[in-house]
């Protein structure tokens, strides 16, 4: 059988089995392809069965020559590995190449957090005499009281919203839904731009009624509208830092475990499927853990 038929029965299984999004399965396609890609390129002339680990090790080797970045190559490995164990779980193959094939090692980014009294600043120095002041201070509150991706916020959705229970429902990577608490300051200002603001809109796209944010001409928000409204915000506020909506949720899930919330709820909130992504937000200051250590560790609570 051919390379290609392999990679047929691989899509449709992560596309059927797997249940991933458009791009996850274009991008596992693409791993297959650049792996064949080398064989044709080597005259390797092997069937996918025939493939070693040794073998394997000479393809990263030349994606490495081929100026790939670490995190690249290293997603492109991740992506042979399912393959291979598409494979293996379809008794195509007895023993998986894969399986002690390394990447490179990626060194964990700390992302960059605002204090709390940096995100006050940003949204106390917004202009609330514009209607526009308006929604962007309900996105900043709604941003940092739930942690939201920027796709999930221009995404909400009035039929998702529950400000009587303090609920909102996202729709997030790969279409998977999760219910987060709302607080208080965000339903106030949220409520404000919707019943004051929203309400008052003289056009709204047919198509685009149910979503909560939405320009001047009444449509969906773009991702790089809200980026650039939190740049001049942050350039407003007078802080000179290179902040992006990201970083507001980086704040939130910081503000949340420094506060002692638990790593497993702060995970359910931001949609993590792995816990092993959510413990990077246990990078604390030192004086903090400094001040944890002295404050409740039995042996100190005496001195």
């Amino acid at each position: 059988m051919s390379w290609d038929i392999y990679k047929s029965g691989f899509i449709s299984y992560v596309m059927l089995e797997r249940s991933l999004s458009k791009n996850s399965i274009a991008a596992y396609e693409d791993d297959v392809d650049k792996l064949i890609r080398w064989i044709d390129l080597t005259d390797c002339n092997k069937n996918v069965t025939e493939i070693d680990y040794y073998d394997l090790e000479h393809f990263v080797h030349w994606l490495n020559e081929l100026g790939l970045g670490d995190k690249s190559q290293a997603r492109i490995i991740s992506g042979i590995k399912a393959f291979y164990r598409y494979l293996l779980l379809e008794d195509i193959i007895s023993d998986d190449p894969s399986e002690l094939l390394e990447g490179p090692k990626l060194r964990r980014k700390i992302p960059d957090v605002l204090s709390y009294e940096e995100i006050e600043s940003i949204i106390s120095n917004i202009d609330l005499s514009h209607p526009q002041g308006q929604r962007n201070r309900a996105i900043l509150e709604t941003l940092y009281a739930c942690g939201l991706r920027v796709t999930e916020l221009i995404n909400l959705k009035l039929s998702n919203y529950y400000p009587d229970l303090g609920l909102v429902k996202v729709i997030g990577k790969n279409d998977k839904e999760r219910i987060i608490p709302i607080g208080r300051s965000a339903i106030q200002f949220v409520d404000i731009y919707v019943n004051s603001v929203r309400r008052q809109m003289k056009t709204i796209h047919p198509d685009h009624v149910d979503f909560i944010f939405l320009n001047r001409r009444g449509k969906q928000l773009t991702r790089v509208m809200i980026y650039l409204m939190i740049k001049q915000s942050v350039k407003d506020a007078g802080i000179d830092k290179s902040i992006s909506p990201h970083t507001f949720r980086h704040s939130f899930a910081t503000h949340l475990v420094e506060g002692g919330a638990d790593l497993k709820a702060v995970q359910d909130m931001l949609g993590h499927e792995s816990i092993t992504t959510t413990e990077i937000y246990t990078h604390l200051d030192t004086q903090f853990l400094r001040d944890a250590i002295m404050n409740y560790h039995p042996r100190n609570r005496k001195y």
